[in-house]
This record gives C-alpha cells, structure tokens and sequence, in this order.
C-alpha cells in the first residue's frame, strides 16, 4: 500500500480490507477429512459425493472475483464514472443558473464538499449515498470556480478539462507500463513537498484573507522570480504531486483487487480517484488564471 499519500486509501478500514484474507482453520479436534483425533468421522464431516456429482462440480467454471464479492477493476471504473457524471451534472446547474445564485451554489458546493470529504474519509463503512452527494456538492463548486475564472479569462475552463484528462491519461498509461510506481523515495520527497506546499498554501490564504496582498492569487501572482509569477512555480509543484497522488490511488487499487477486498470498498476507490481528480482541476485552472493574469 502507498502509505503517506491519499488519507482515504490509508484510512484502517480500506487497508484492513486489503489485507490477505486468514487460512481457514478447522475445529478444534477435527482434521481436514472432519475426523476427530481417533480417526472416526466428526461433525464437520461432509456427505459422500457421487460421481456425476464430483464431475459436474469439475466441469464448472471458477467462480471470478465478482461472483465472489470481490472488488474488480470494473467496479471501480463504474462507480468512478457515477461519481464524476455528478460532479458534471452539478457543474452544469451552476454555469447555467444566475450569477448570483451561481456564487452562492459555488460556496455551498465547497462547504459542504469540504464536509462530507472529511465524513467519508473516516466513515467506518462506505456509503454510496454519501459519496455521491460528495461529487455532486464538488461538481457545485467547480462550476462556479469554471464560471468565475472562464469570465475573467475565456477559455480556462475548457483548456483545464482538457488538462486534467491529459495528466489522467498519461499518468495511467506511465503506472500500467510500470514507468512511474510509488517507491519509497519517491515516497519521501512526496511528503516533503507535500508539506511544504501546504505550508505555503496556509500563508498565502491568511495574507488574503487579512488584506495584507490585494491580489485574489495571493503571492501566486504577486510575488515574480525572474519576471515569473510564483504561482507557476507553485502551480507546476501542485500539478506534479497531483498526478504522483494518482499513482498512489492506482497502486492502491491495484493492491485492494489483487487481495481480493470485498466489493464495497470500489466505493472508496471511487471516492478517492474523484478527490484527487477534483484537487488535479483546481490547480490547473488556477495556474492558467495566473498565467492569463500575467499577459
């Protein structure tokens, strides 16, 4: 498991349930043929088969994964799929309503996008209700985000989509010829910049906030090394961790299949690609708001 990256797949009931399954144990006193310890046939002893009854059970495919209950790469594209057909359809409801509902949808979509993130990151069990509110409140709040960028600077909106599929893509393609795998140095230098990256975010919130940088990107856009903005250097760091999150999310998925983790949790892989995704969008159209900004 790619521990340190994304708290959904960490969380101890997603990695308990990636855990190999026990070795069946029989009872105590009986052998594996359901007899006790002198030899005579116990309780746990099974009934005689006939032949034609051993020779259909022999002509019987293997039962897969999904006749199991396993969790299968299948059910964790559909349930993705579900998630981010939400999340456009709550798009679409704010970039066609009013403005001003617009901006309220937008602030609702976050709060409450923020909230249920933190329900279904330390709920016990997954909740296909919950999740897909989840998506559709973030579907609220990039609508609004697309809207209020795209105005400012036409034509963000449609290059992010096509962003963020772009680095999906190619990070799939990069973890599946097994280029790009979550290593444990790969690990560490994740966590550094991962930290340093929030540090930096917490800074530049409150300096917006308090008024103390007039900018909406906040030293992003104010503060230029080399006649850059910070907010490219920033914004290209934000992307890159991103996409290494994703590589953490495919390896734990990959993990959970391979385990055999019971169907359910492709609710919680789904949850956790659509997390990532959401955050992977946010950083490219903002770092094409800063780029448009500074032309």
């Amino acid at each position: 498991m790619a521990l340190g990256g994304n708290p959904i797949f960490n969380g101890k009931n997603f990695r308990g349930a990636t855990q190999a399954p026990p070795v069946p144990s029989y009872s105590q006193g009986q052998n594996q043929y359901g007899q006790n310890q002198y030899g005579q046939p116990g309780w746990a002893a099974q009934p005689q088969m006939t032949s034609d009854q051993l020779q259909q059970m022999y002509n019987q495919p293997s039962a897969g994964p999904a006749e199991t209950g396993r969790m299968t790469f299948d059910d964790v594209i559909v349930k993705t799929a579900a998630c981010l057909a939400l999340l456009l359809l709550g798009a679409a409801v704010t970039l066609f309503v009013a403005p001003g509902t617009a901006s309220l949808l937008m602030v609702v979509g976050a709060l409450g996008g923020f909230v249920l993130a933190m329900v279904n990151t330390f709920k016990k069990q997954p909740s296909p209700a919950l999740i897909l509110t989840y998506a559709g409140l973030e579907g609220l709040f990039l609508g609004g985000l697309t809207r209020l960028l795209d105005g400012m600077f036409p034509g963000v909106g449609l290059q992010a989509v096509i962003g963020t599929l772009a680095v999906f893509g190619v990070t799939l393609a990069l973890f599946k010829s097994g280029k790009v795998r979550a290593t444990p140095k790969a690990m560490r230098f994740f966590m550094i910049a991962m930290l340093g990256y929030l540090v930096f975010a917490v800074i530049n919130m409150v300096l917006v906030w308090t008024g103390a940088v007039q900018s909406p990107f906040g030293l992003s856009s104010s503060v230029h090394i080399f006649g850059i903005p910070l907010g490219v250097f920033i914004g290209i760091l934000a992307i890159g961790l991103a996409a290494f999150s994703l590589v953490m999310d495919f390896t734990s998925i990959e993990q959970g299949v391979r385990q055999g983790a019971p169907e359910k949790y492709s609710w919680t892989a789904a949850f956790g690609l659509t997390v990532t995704l959401v955050w992977l969008y946010v950083e490219i159209i903002r770092l094409l708001a800063i780029l448009r900004g500074d032309d």
